[in-house]
Formats: C-alpha cells, sequence, structure tokens
C-alpha cells in the first residue's frame, strides 16, 4: 500500500530512540523527509546518521528541550528553512515520573504540565502557520488515558488533557484540511517501559523477568510490541492513506486494554 509519503515533509520530536525513532524510521522509509529532535544533541545527532543509514532518507536533526518554547521555534524555523512547509507533526515526549497523588509536588505537577500538555500546545502553534497545504497531527499518549496505571497519576492527568486537546483541535482545524489524532501505546520494548518494570520488580519483590512475564501474560497476542509495530500504525496515521480519520484514538496494545 502506498501510504501517499514521497516527499512530504515530518517533524518526529523525541526521537532519538524508542517510540519516536520508530516512527521516524516508518516515515523515512515510506519516502518523507524527517526533521528530528530531542534534548541531547550527541544522542540525536547520532540517531540521525543511524536514521540516514537505515533508511537513506533525507534527514535533518536538532538539539531541542520541548519544555522550552524557544527550542520549539527554533526546531520548526529549521525545517521550514530547509524544506519549506511541514506535512506532518509527531508529538512525543518522556513520560512524568511515577508517584502516588499524595506525594506529588507543585513543582512536579508543573513540570509534568510542561512536558507533556504545554509542549504539545506549542508544538501544534508553531506548526500550524507552515501548514498551508493541509496536513497531519499526531500526539502519543498512553493506556493510562483508558485505564490508569498504578503510580501514573501524573501521566494520567496530563495526557488525558492532551486526548481531549486533540478532539478539540481535529473540530477547530477540519476546515483547513488538517487532522489531528492520538495513538496510544500499550507494552512496548522501550527503555521507559523496562524502567517502570524495573520500579514495579523492587516493589513487589519479584525479578524484572517475572514482572514482564505477568505483564505478557495479560496481553491477548502475548508479546511485547515493537517500535516498528507503532511506527506502521503512526505513518498510516500520519499519512495522506488516513485522509478521513481525524479526533480518533488508535490503540497499538496487542488486545490488552479491555475498556471498549
Amino acid at each position: 500500500m502506498d501510504l501517499g509519503l514521497q516527499g512530504k515533509v515530518a517533524l518526529v520530536s523525541a526521537a532519538s530512540k524508542g517510540l519516536g525513532y520508530g516512527v521516524a524510521r516508518a516515515l523515512a522509509t515510506d519516502g518523507a523527509r524527517v526533521s528530528i529532535c530531542s534534548r541531547d544533541d550527541a544522542t540525536i545527532s547520532a540517531a540521525a546518521a543511524k536514521l540516514t543509514e537505515e533508511t537513506h532518507a533525507e534527514v535533518i536533526y536538532s538539539a531541542c528541550d520541548v519544555t522550552q518554547a524557544a527550542d520549539i521555534q527554533a526546531w520548526v524555523d529549521q525545517t521550514v528553512e530547509q524544506w519549506g512547509t511541514i506535512d506532518a507533526l509527531l508529538i512525543n515526549a518522556g513520560g512524568p515520573p511515577a508517584g502516588l497523588i499524595k506525594d506529588l509536588t507543585d513543582a512536579q505537577w508543573q513540570a509534568a504540565f510542561d512536558l507533556t500538555l504545554m509542549s504539545t500546545i506549542r508544538l501544534i502553534r508553531a506548526a500550524l502557520p507552515h501548514m498551508k497545504n493541509g496536513g497531519s497531527i499526531l500526539t502519543i499518549t498512553s493506556s493510562s488515558i483508558k485505564e490508569p496505571i498504578e503510580r501514573l497519576g501524573l501521566s494520567t492527568v496530563m495526557r488525558s488533557g492532551v486526548a481531549g486537546l486533540v478532539k478539540t483541535l481535529a473540530d477547530e482545524l477540519a476546515g483547513d484540511n488538517i487532522r489531528v489524532n492520538n495513538l496510544i501505546p500499550g507494552r512496548i520494548a522501550t527503555d521507559r517501559v523496562a524502567q517502570l518494570d524495573a520500579g514495579a520488580a523492587q516493589r513487589s519483590g519479584k525479578s524484572i523477568e517475572q514482572v514482564r512475564a505477568d505483564s505478557i501474560a495479560k496481553i491477548p497476542l502475548k508479546r511485547l510490541g515493537t517500535i516498528d509495530d507503532f511506527g506502521a500504525a503512526a505513518a498510516f496515521l500520519l499519512s495522506p492513506a488516513a485522509s478521513y480519520i481525524t479526533g480518533a484514538s488508535l490503540r497499538v496494545d496487542g488486545g490488552a486494554m479491555r475498556s471498549i
């Protein structure tokens, strides 16, 4: 299936590894020109080199802290200066730390707001003026917006806000032929999931391997997802092939979430 991504310009944030890198690779493999960012210059530079080697696509990169409005604007400006337009935007950021609601400080709430919700608003606001021919925006949230996860209250609250933003913007931007959707990862084999498993193991007294096995047992497809599984779904939603899909939340979870 031709997704129609050849020559399209796509921005992918937090793309040095994990879900972001998987999405960037899927887009680049299908012919998109990809601009990637993350906070650390060395890691995003290495990711860009690897992506170019793997896909032979046009790739540029920027060190960008998505909690900083100036960094976001600089990244968007760099991309537009290079390629003149923006066709697709993938919004991703590291997850807020785990913790019980009763123990979280005002500073932690503010940091989570800046990292998860405000970064999404700023990225969209910066990219929109350059989506003159329409386009697609896709956010990555968490299964916690459907089924709250123990000790991930910060993520649940902030990412639920992102889901509400997506639905609102889908209405507001439809007249400009800009689609806005949300992608919900389940148990994907990433560093973030490994960190959560390690924390669960420490609290429960189980081994990390047992914690992971217990999680996999609850997934109907009986395996963790890969970043390529996730990237393929993202590339579809970001592409012209998904031209009649907006305001949707797609789960990439192997059937794990029990909610309807």
